[in-house]
């Protein structure tokens, strides 16, 4: 691109310095030749007015001082009279190389003034050297700009050519370069954007598999602690039925999970809440979760108003529940009580413990991604907040210490929205 742009150049300057020095040079040429041709002409008038001045004042024409005020001519006056007067001054030049100019009176004066053409070719080629002194600097001038822009333009599309191979390398960030060009900002400006795009399909992307494992990490834990009821009551069939049935339970419910981050994860989910029965989802948690408390020393307690119903997904709060049982299982203490109620406006979850609750440098921030206090990965909560505002409700922490979950639900006749999955965020 670069050689192009100094050949395009070079050749513009090259026709641009042809069109315009060229009859420079010819009307140069022609104006010192007329200028040359009139002054002759001037000298000669004035020649004569000086002889005729003379003759009235009965002097006669001094050659010395003609050639002191006319130098580099030759003069020849012609003056009437028997016999004619003929004066001559100077050197007279060669016949090819006389340029002359005449002049005569009324009285019968006659001047001829004539000088060396060559005087006048070489005042026309020091003119015709300058004028192509001048087009050389114009060229060179027009070279070295063509140089500074094929610089100025090609260096900002090697950097553009850079910044989009580290884009296409994966590495997307915005480079927030910008050369001056409007074009060439316009394309900088694109690629920001771009990587700034790129950058943040990457981040959910990885959120989206940090996500993934945590979710399906709480049914696995429950179908292991199924299996290993199942192992423990290997000798009571009636007990290892209902273990089986818990942990065929458990599958389901990470078959469930699987297939809801896959259809999230590819935005082409948009499923509608429906009734969901609080009573028969709670029973089915403490099933599962029931053993994990008794094996710690720790009770289950299921409290407040039954057989409420509210607007959900089952997955959806089932998930809640279960990330704020373990929670409380890991990191709590005491007893967990779980109670339900409802309001005018909400139906309500409540579970609390009794132990040490949460830091009160970490209840503001308990909901944000990666924020654990405890060891743990800083996820559960983040994504149980996600999954209640999916289904149309709220998760909100009511008390600290000892700490307390409100997972607020909307009642059966509220049917102003609708869940939307779209993924994580």
């Amino acid at each position: 691109m670069r050689r192009r742009l100094l050949s395009s150049t070079l050749l513009v300057a090259v026709i641009a310095v042809l069109l315009l020095g060229v009859p420079l040079g010819v009307a140069v040429n022609r104006l010192i030749q007329e200028e040359a041709t009139q002054e002759l002409s001037g000298e000669a008038k004035s020649l004569l007015n000086d002889v005729e001045y003379a003759r009235i004042q009965e002097q006669p024409i001094d050659p010395d001082q003609l050639e002191r005020k006319y130098p580099d001519r030759h003069i020849q006056i012609y003056a009437g009279g028997t016999p004619p007067q003929v004066t001559a001054v100077g050197t007279e030049p060669e016949q090819e190389n006389r340029l002359s100019a005449d002049a005569q009176s009324e009285s019968g004066v006659y001047v001829v003034v004539s000088r060396d053409r060559t005087q006048i070719e070489q005042q026309v080629h020091a003119w015709l050297l300058l004028i192509v002194v001048l087009a050389a600097v114009a060229m060179a001038v027009a070279v070295g700009l063509a140089v500074v822009q094929s610089r100025r333009l090609t260096l900002p599309l090697r950097d553009l050519a850079m910044i989009a191979e580290r884009l296409g390398s994966g590495e997307a960030r915005p480079s927030k370069h910008r050369y001056g060009i409007q074009e060439l900002d316009r394309v900088a400006e694109v690629l920001d954007r771009s990587a700034t795009r790129i950058a943040d399909l990457l981040a959910r992307e990885r959120e989206f598999a940090t996500d993934a494992s945590h979710q399906l990490r709480t049914p696995l834990t429950g179908l292991t602690m199924r299996l290993e009821e199942i192992v423990a009551a290997a000798d009571d069939p009636s007990v290892v039925k209902e273990e089986g049935e818990a942990a065929i339970v458990q599958a389901e419910r990470l078959t469930a999970v699987i297939d809801e981050l896959l259809a999230a994860a590819r935005r082409q989910r948009h499923a509608q809440t429906a009734v969901v029965e609080l009573d028969a989802l709670l029973d089915q948690q403490f099933i599962e979760w029931g053993p994990a408390f008794r094996r710690v020393g720790r009770k289950l307690v299921l409290a407040g108003t039954r057989e409420l119903k509210a607007l959900g997904t089952s997955g959806g709060i089932s998930q809640v529940v279960s990330t704020l049982l373990e929670n409380s299982l890991k990191h709590g203490g005491g007893p967990v009580t779980v109670t339900t109620s409802n309001t005018e406006k909400s139906i309500v979850i409540e579970i609390a413990d009794e132990g040490k609750g949460i830091p009160e440098d970490i209840a503001p921030r308990v909901f944000e991604r990666n924020m654990s206090g405890a060891g743990g990965t800083g996820l559960g909560l983040t994504l149980a907040r996600a999954l209640a505002a999916a289904d149309g409700g709220r998760l909100e922490l009511v008390r600290p210490r000892p700490a307390a979950f409100a997972l607020f639900l909307r009642p059966v006749g509220d049917r102003g929205r609708n869940r939307v999955v779209s993924g994580p965020a």
